[in-house]
């Protein structure tokens, strides 16, 4: 399984709110997490930052002998995003400077031929193969509910004032109730997980054309980013983009 990182500030920001990072243990069990942070520059950095850092710090502690069923993983991984919520919550409360603060968070966890992922916010988890783009996850924000309910376009979603309002973050709230998908891999899909940065600037069709194309992996992650940029850039964006994944999806 191969593997690509990158985050980048974007054209317009100053500081990169974003976080991201894979994990691999021994047994060549894999989690991909990816975070875009909000609450002012400190509190934004430190909420995408913390939560990436603290799961992954778990993950790498595990005995994942003890972990042979969907089950096991979906149970670690709510627990360890509960985690995070309550350490992210406290902290606001008790610091003046990162009150307001939150979090999106994806969490990919791959073991053989499966992948569990849990969201919370408007980053994104796509599966692109030959079939086409598949957007895993739904959207916690303002927009998507006026989307999903027949209120406004999907061209009126792009350009609406408040398309940045997300509904649910980790740590806004004392707790959190994230979306959990179940995934079984094949070698012919590749999985992406992006902030919005890249999905508000890059349409699916221009996705499939890129990570389907010939280059390298990190030629495919950075052209992605590089496009983003090319769009406007007015966001950070954040790419994790993995090969040999993607099928059917269950939302749990």
């Amino acid at each position: 399984m191969q593997f690509e990182v990158l985050t980048d500030v974007g054209r317009k920001r100053t500081v990169n709110e974003d976080s991201a990072a894979v994990y691999t243990l021994t047994e060549g069990i894999l989690l991909a997490v990816i975070a875009d942070g909000m609450g002012g520059h400190r509190g934004g950095d430190h909420a995408s930052s913390t939560a990436i850092k603290v799961i992954g710090k778990q993950f790498m502690e595990l005995d994942s002998t003890a972990f042979e069923a969907e089950e096991h993983w979906a149970e670690w991984l709510q627990n360890a995003v509960v985690h995070v919520n309550k350490l992210l919550y406290n902290q606001a409360e008790e610091n003046e400077e990162l009150k307001g603060m939150g979090t999106t968070l994806d969490a990919a966890i791959i073991w053989g031929q499966s992948c569990l992922v849990s969201h919370i916010g408007d980053s994104r988890v796509y599966t692109i193969s030959e079939e086409g783009v598949h957007q895993v996850t739904r959207d916690h924000s303002y927009v998507n509910v006026l989307l999903e309910s027949g209120e406004i376009t999907e061209e009126e979603a792009a350009i609406h004032p408040k398309r940045n309002w997300i509904m649910k973050a980790l740590g806004s709230e004392k707790t959190v109730d994230p979306d959990f998908y179940s995934m079984k891999l094949n070698e012919r899909t590749y999985l992406l997980l992006c902030t919005d940065g890249l999905s508000n600037k890059v349409n699916q069709q221009r996705m499939k054309e890129i990570v389907l194309s010939e280059a390298t992996l990190r030629e495919k992650t950075k052209e992605l980013v590089d496009l983003a940029n090319e769009m406007g850039g007015e966001d950070n964006i954040s790419v994790i983009l993995i090969n040999s994944t993607g099928a059917e999806v269950n939302n749990l």
